[in-house]
């Protein structure tokens, strides 16, 4: 194994997590430097493997599973087995940090619930994931993505006004809750710097969703209105949206009385400051549909990329609307490295999203591909535990490995 060279060089992590939200967690601490070991089930392994198709070219990898596995060694082991238990304490007992994402309760019974291991290492830093946290009335319930954007609310306020309610096309309630995950492992791990203390992180996906709520979430608290869906304009910012061109489709982001100044004077629209219905951000948003419907044919007049050139040059927020193949073929996404290749034990190399956290000194590392199930077992054990071959091929006809 590549030696890790990021700010979390040292570090080992146990994963006990699958699908979306853990692994983005666990993966973010991998790529810092952590040395993470993602424990599956024999034979099966995490959900995402069989996640397919796609798979990636060349090999049997779910891209899903690939998109958020890097920098992890694969172990596999039945921890409903009391073997597999003793195993996963000894592997424990060397780990600054776990993070799981079972059901509230379900570990305990294998001996691995926060309150058992704080007792035996109180210095273990414990990340549990659910969909509503460890406690409420919902606490016993399983989360998943979309029912999570349903029930956060953010589902009421995305599609267009007269349509159905939308969920993000991408899973942003896992994402979200990953992230919090890693955020709050950070800050635990300054706790233990200071005091020697481990602790339990609680992240309920319902709470990280709400909290993501933002502006919208403010809204409502300052008003006690419900903000309706407004498609693809801006709640509080106009112009801040979608426009039609001459051949497609631009978003025109407006976000201040002085860029609309701008805007207007670049295109022989200053009656329009004259107008108080169109005269600050407040009048504006008091009469949506009349600016829309006033800008709406001025921004027919001419195609998208000569409106992306103007305001580029009036500096006025501005950009096409890309697909994936224009975002991935994008020259600044090209010269920020945000697609990596990495050699794969397929034979193959597999292309990923890199990391987007730019650090000057410490910069993420990509040293292990994403793994083959149960790809590090032997060498795992071998190192941490110390286990000789006849005692691994032992465990492995009981199928405890």
């Amino acid at each position: 194994m590549t030696e890790p060279t990021g700010p979390l060089k040292g570090l080992r992590v146990f994963d006990l997590t699958r699908v979306l939200a853990g692994p983005t967690c666990a993966q973010m601490l991998a790529d810092l430097g952590a040395d993470v070991i993602k424990i599956e089930r024999p034979g099966a392994g995490d959900d995402t493997r069989g996640f397919a198709p796609p798979v990636m070219p060349g090999t049997n990898e779910s891209a899903y599973f690939v998109g958020v596995n890097r920098n992890k060694r694969s172990v596999t082991l039945d921890i409903g087995q009391k073997e597999g238990q003793e195993i996963a304490l000894q592997l424990i007992a060397q780990c600054d940090i776990l993070v799981e994402n079972f059901k509230v309760g379900a570990l305990a019974k294998y001996g691995l619930g926060y309150e058992q291991l704080h007792a035996r290492f109180p210095r273990l830093i414990y990340c549990s994931i659910t969909g509503f946290g460890q406690t409420g009335p919902y606490a016993p319930r399983p989360g998943y993505d979309s029912l999570i954007q349903a029930m956060g609310g953010v589902m009421s306020l995305t599609g267009e006004p007269d349509g159905l309610p939308q969920k993000v096309g991408v899973p942003v309630a896992d994402l979200f809750a990953g992230l919090y995950g890693c955020i709050g492992i950070l800050a635990a791990l300054r706790h233990r710097d200071l005091t020697g203390q481990g602790q339990q992180i609680d992240i309920g996906m319902l709470d990280t969703h709400v909290a993501w709520l933002a502006n919208q979430g403010m809204n409502y608290l300052a008003t006690g209105e419900n903000p309706p869906r407004l498609g693809n304009q801006h709640p509080n910012i106009v112009p801040y949206q979608v426009f039609p061109t001459a051949d497609g489709h631009i978003v025109l982001s407006v976000g201040n009385d002085p860029t609309f100044k701008r805007f207007c004077e670049g295109f022989k629209l200053t009656h329009l400051l004259e107008d108080p219905r169109f005269a600050t951000n407040a009048a504006r948003v008091g009469n949506r549909q009349l600016v829309t419907d006033t800008l709406t044919p001025v921004m027919q007049q001419h195609p998208t990329s000569w409106w992306i050139e103007q305001l580029e040059t009036l500096k006025i927020g501005c950009g096409p609307i890309n697909k994936l193949a224009d975002v991935f073929a994008d020259p600044h996404v090209v010269a920020r490295n945000m697609v990596l290749e990495m050699p794969h034990s397929s034979g193959q190399s597999v292309k990923v999203i890199a990391n987007p956290v730019k650090l000057s000194e410490t910069p993420a590392d990509y040293r292990i591909a994403p793994p083959l199930l149960g790809e590090h077992t032997d060498g795992v054990l071998t190192e941490r535990l110390g286990l000789d071959a006849a005692a691994i091929a032992d465990l492995r006809a009981k199928n405890v490995i």
